[in-house]
Parts: C-alpha cells; structure tokens; sequence
C-alpha cells in the first residue's frame, strides 16, 4: 500500500472530512450548537491522539464511536447519581416535575429510559441500533462495520 502515513497526514485524510458529520450527529446528541462544537472539538482531540492505532478501515464508524463514548462520558461526569441508582434520580425527576416539568427534565427521562431499553437488548442487536440509529450511519455502513449482509443489519 506504499508508506505509512504520517499522524497528520493519517489525521487530514480520515478524520477532517468526517467534521461535519461530526457536527451533525453532535447537534443531534446534545440538541445545542455551541455543546456540539464542544464534543466535536474534544472528539477532534481523542482522535489526533488514537490515529495511530487507526487502521484506516471504516473512519466514520470510528469517529462516531470515538463521538459517542466521549458524550456518555461528558454526560456521566454531569450526572453521577445516574450511574450509582438510576432508579431513585429517575423518581427525583419525576417528583420535580409533578411541580414543574420542563423539555429538559422530559428528556432526561427519556434518556434514561432509552438507555434501559437499550440495556435490554442483545448485544448484536444493540449494536446495530447505536450504528444506524445513534450513529448516523447507513445500513450499508453499519453492515460493513459488523461485517454482516445488510439485509441482516435492516
């Protein structure tokens, strides 16, 4: 295949064509423009410092992960008490909403709840819907990813 890319020529050639998805899926995930960049820019950083164990197969799927697992992580560090009983942050929320319910507090909830549903689901299963449904990613790409027929993957 000729000679190994350099860090920045790896990182100039997979990763900055990916940015506006990126951003896309980022604005999605956080349903705030200036957060999006956030998580972009940190996803940017977390990249540039993983290239070189890149393989260079399936960039988009990569950075989406890296994208994703740096949101839950953002979002664990927020909000602790959901990793140490999820079940009694999921009735103080709705408690407080009894008095006052916002977007915000509906979606948390939500959150939570997706997250439970997911939980629940086979592992291959689960994985298919972070590809396709989280991560933006065709059922072509997502087939690709898992090395499966698409048919499987739809």
């Amino acid at each position: 295949m000729g000679e190994p890319a350099t860090n920045d020529t790896a990182f100039e050639r997979y990763v900055l064509p990916e940015i506006e998805v990126l951003l896309r899926v980022a604005n999605s995930l956080t349903r705030n423009y200036a957060e999006a960049e956030d998580l972009v820019q940190d996803t940017l950083i977390r990249a540039y410092r993983g290239i070189d164990g890149f393989d260079g197969r399936h960039a988009r799927a990569w950075l989406l992960t890296i994208l994703r697992n740096t949101h839950i992580n953002r979002n664990r560090r927020r909000r602790p008490e959901l990793l140490r009983d999820p079940d009694a942050a999921t009735d103080r929320m709705i408690s407080a909403a009894s008095e006052e319910r916002t977007d915000s507090m509906i979606d948390d909830e939500l959150d939570v709840e997706i997250v439970r549903a997911l939980d629940s689901l086979d592992v291959s299963f689960r994985r298919v819907v972070e590809l396709v449904d989280i991560d933006g990613l065709t059922y072509a790409e997502a087939a690709e990813v898992l090395d499966v027929p698409v048919g499987t993957v739809m």
